[in-house]
């Protein structure tokens, strides 16, 4: 019994080094966004760790927000990101639990398809999708956004499966009690895949929120630049003409949703994972 515990505390010692080691970058990267830049142009290590900001300022993200277009951009990242986060629930939870549980002509041939989508490079497509939108003169806009990321089949894939894994009696259950189809689903199938969804929603709003190859190639105007490629745009010689420091601010504004969503939802990507979760 004390060998297991020694154990399991040298693991945890272990784990929390490769963390700390994990974290340094991020760490040093909040503390140089917090300093002045007339000072980080001398040195990037002022104190002894190099993490600690002093003396700090909160000049770097002021002029970042002040900066051009940098708040539209962070706007249009937002919009995006949520917009194809709510889209993308609700349409791959309604073909999840079509696939599962509705039994429709075609629906083994029309499943494998959709999972085909899976070992589909997106760079393949790109020059079609272009096309298209630009046929549809949607370039420049939400809809070409959010549009062509919609069709997820790894969402399709988590909801199919977790939807599977729920006990058919429950449905039985409630069409003893007359519920029909559509109300089985929101208000019975839905709540149950509640970690499923969470998961699948995290995952879509850190793809959408990280995405820079569809919005550099569909985004042709500044004021409809995402906050990745607005930022990438101004990388050439921002950090010698407006300092390391905002370079920094404009990394820690970049992530801090990401991190803040991820931190708040942790445990919900665990159990949706698991995908038994309706057993």
């Amino acid at each position: 019994m004390v060998g297991n515990k020694r154990l399991y505390w040298l693991m945890i010692a272990g784990l929390s080094i490769f963390a700390f080691l994990w974290l340094v970058p991020i760490l040093w990267m909040f503390s140089m966004s917090l300093q002045p830049n007339n000072l980080l142009a001398r040195t990037t290590s002022n104190t002894a760790l190099g993490l600690i900001p002093i003396p700090f300022t909160f000049e770097n993200f002021v002029r970042l927000f002040t900066l051009g277009l940098t708040p539209r951009w962070f706007l249009n990242s937002m919009v995006v990101a949520i917009g194809m986060t709510l889209l993308v629930l609700i349409l791959s939870s309604l073909a999840g639990y079509a696939f599962a549980r509705i039994p429709f002509k075609g629906r083994k041939i029309i499943y494998p398809l959709v999972l085909a989508g899976l070992v589909i490079p997106e760079q393949a497509v790109f020059i079609p999708l272009y096309t298209m939108f630009a046929d549809w003169n949607l370039h420049s806009s939400y809809s070409a956004l959010i549009a062509p990321r919609l069709a997820v089949p790894i969402g399709v894939f988590l909801m199919t499966q977790f939807f599977r894994g729920i006990p058919v009696y429950i449905e039985e259950a409630a069409e003893l009690d007359g519920a029909n189809r559509w109300t089985i689903f929101t208000r019975i199938m839905l709540p149950l895949s509640l970690p499923a969804m969470t998961t699948l929603g995290i995952l879509t709003f850190l793809y959408a929120w990280n995405d820079y190859l569809w919005p550099l190639v569909s985004a042709q105007s500044k004021e409809m630049f995402t906050i990745t490629v607005g930022l990438a745009s101004i990388q050439s010689n921002f950090a010698q003409s407006e300092g390391l420091g905002r370079v920094m601010a404009s990394g820690v504004i970049a992530s801090l949703p990401v991190v803040i969503i991820f931190l708040i939802f942790q445990r919900y990507i665990v159990r949706g994972i698991a995908l038994g979760g309706g057993k």
